[in-house]
């Protein structure tokens, strides 16, 4: 199995999914286009992993790989490769499929949960979902749902937690991936988008909220075996 995963910023790595594909014995291959790595061929790699980043899909004019990642990550999707992307990975799967990428009317950061469709849970790769999940959120932005996508699931600050489209492409607008140590890091790294809202935790909330790891782990890891299989 080969896995390639493509970073946007050093500070939002593969983390658990990292240990994932170690597990497994994968062949692991990185872009990094914070260092202006250049996209593999699309026909190198069974599964192509799409990190985080505190930018918008829609920054092209700032970040010029956006618009070769969108076609990219097209060519991966009509290559019939198994794709995941995590948070700004789902809004570009989103964009590559022709859908917007917007401000959400919340910014959601921290540990909140969301209910799961009664549809998502009734696919394959997701049927080991519960009602309900507390997991991480980092995001300011979210997406309309691509056409003949399977809706995630929702929060209360956010209508649209990511989408299976077809058998072999997954958006999560939330994060599974995340370790106790890759949590401070990020928090470090943004504690200025940490301003008092709603549905916006403190650092030491975001720190407390480590219990919820081992189950979106374990979530985690039978979603990517089951896409794997």
């Amino acid at each position: 199995m080969k896995v390639h995963i493509v970073e946007h910023v050093p500070f939002e790595g593969p983390g658990l999914i990292l240990k994932w594909a170690e597990d497994r014995k994968a062949a692991i291959g990185f872009t990094r286009l914070y260092n202006d790595e250049a996209f593999p061929a699309v026909g190198s790699f069974d599964l192509l992993v799409l990190m985080g980043g505190p930018m918008s899909v829609n920054d092209e004019e700032k970040y010029l790989w956006l618009a070769k990642e969108k076609s990219f990550i097209q060519n991966a999707i009509t290559g019939n490769r198994k794709v995941i992307g995590i948070c700004l990975g789902a809004q570009l799967i989103a964009a590559a499929l022709g859908k917007g990428v917007f401000r959400n009317k919340e910014r959601e950061i921290g540990w909140f949960p969301v209910t799961f469709t009664p549809e998502i849970r009734n696919t394959y790769l997701f049927d080991h979902f519960p009602d309900s999940a507390v997991v991480f959120h980092w995001h300011g932005e979210t997406f309309d749902l691509p056409d003949g996508a399977i809706p995630l699931g929702s929060s209360e600050a956010c209508l649209h937690q990511g989408f299976l489209y077809g058998s072999n492409v997954v958006a999560l607008q939330f994060h599974l991936e995340e370790t106790g140590d890759s949590l401070q890091i990020i928090t470090k790294e943004l504690l200025s988008e940490l301003i008092p809202g709603k549905w916006v935790q403190s650092p030491e909330e975001i720190e407390k909220g480590i219990a919820h790891i081992p189950f979106a782990k374990e979530m985690l890891f039978h979603l990517l075996d089951k896409l794997m299989h």
